[in-house]
């Protein structure tokens, strides 16, 4: 070991973290280690190497993720879905895995290709047997929209209307046994990491026994963007062609998961400012084309006040025109 390597840890974890590489990298030196990133939830992120290998270590807060949570990680990693985990120690917050040496997905795969890869992830996901929590859908979301409407920070039309066509959507959708499965519950561009060939997916904090459709409309809103490939991954998912029935719910997970993350930013903005800071109201030119561009040239961030008021509202709006369209009454028939 090399001690001043250990220097970018917080002091107060270097001997654990130490301690856990004795257990698992007995007598091997580690040449390097570099954070990647600090998130959001107060983890760190770091990358090691030793003997031309490198890893990943996340530190969790301390006693923060229970038992339930380090099966999960075990479950997902035994399954090929997640990267190969080597030590999770929950009560440290402790966890060292392979690390994948990530490739933007888009470039490694066309959009077909990416949809099927992601539909056989998520099937081989949802193939895992997990003792997890079960994860009540629908209280979820209202426990959201309610925290959201006793803020009284923002309001009008576009919230009242989705929140309503979000009310047909839960009084006829069909929350049936046969599709709890174990679920990531989580499926951002962030979580899915490719390594030129596969892809991984990371970060199982919130996994639990949910509905499928969860998963498959969470990665669909980010990758799959046409009836071409919405098909195939859902082909591959299911092992055919999907029915009417499926496809339904499907398309109408798809809104329910736009607004669960977009009152997710809303939080995340919220809590930035004071609590009597007055928000901008404005929803008009809030769209994902316009949401992109601003990201990817650098003028806007999710780490930062105005990325996170923007994006919850670019979510909303793109949720009420899903529930806008043709397909959202046909759905709400074919369930």
């Amino acid at each position: 070991m090399f001690p001043d390597l250990f220097s970018t840890l917080p002091a107060d974890r270097i001997e654990a973290v130490q301690s856990a590489l004795k257990q698992i990298l007995p007598g091997i030196a580690i040449t390097e280690i570099s954070l990647l990133s600090g998130g959001l939830s107060g983890s760190l992120v770091y990358r090691f190497a030793a003997e031309n290998k490198n890893y990943t270590l996340k530190l969790n807060p301390p006693a923060e993720r229970d038992s339930v949570f380090s099966d999960n990680l075990l479950l997902a990693s035994d399954a090929g879905v997640a990267p190969k985990l080597y030590y999770n120690n929950p009560e440290q917050g402790i966890i060292i895995s392979t690390f994948i040496d990530n490739k933007p997905v888009r470039g490694i795969f066309s959009p077909d290709q990416l949809a099927v890869k992601l539909a056989e992830k998520i099937r081989a996901m949802h193939a895992v047997i997990s003792h997890s929590k079960v994860t009540d859908l629908f209280a979820t979301v209202d426990g959201l929209i309610d925290w959201f409407k006793s803020t009284n920070k923002l309001g009008g039309v576009t919230f009242e209307e989705c929140f309503e066509l979000y009310g047909q959507i839960k009084e006829k959708y069909p929350l049936e046994r046969a599709d709890l499965v174990f679920s990531h519950n989580d499926l951002n561009p962030n979580n899915i990491l490719c390594d030129g060939k596969n892809i991984w997916i990371i970060d199982w904090d919130v996994a639990s026994i949910n509905n499928r459709y969860i998963d498959l409309a969470n990665a669909a809103n980010y990758f799959v963007h046409t009836i071409e490939d919405e098909n195939a991954f859902l082909k591959t998912y299911f092992g055919k062609a999907p029915n009417d029935h499926q496809k339904a719910c499907f398309y109408l997970m798809r809104p329910v998961c736009r607004i669960i993350y977009s009152l997710m930013m809303f939080q995340l903005a919220f809590h930035a400012k004071s609590a009597d800071f007055k928000h901008n109201q404005e929803m008009e030119g809030m769209d994902m084309a316009s949401f992109g561009a601003l990201i990817g040239s650098g003028k806007i961030s999710l780490a930062e006040y105005d990325g996170q008021l923007m994006y919850g509202k670019t979510l909303m709006n793109t949720a009420l025109a899903q529930m806008r369209a043709d397909r959202f009454a046909e759905s709400l028939t074919n369930l």
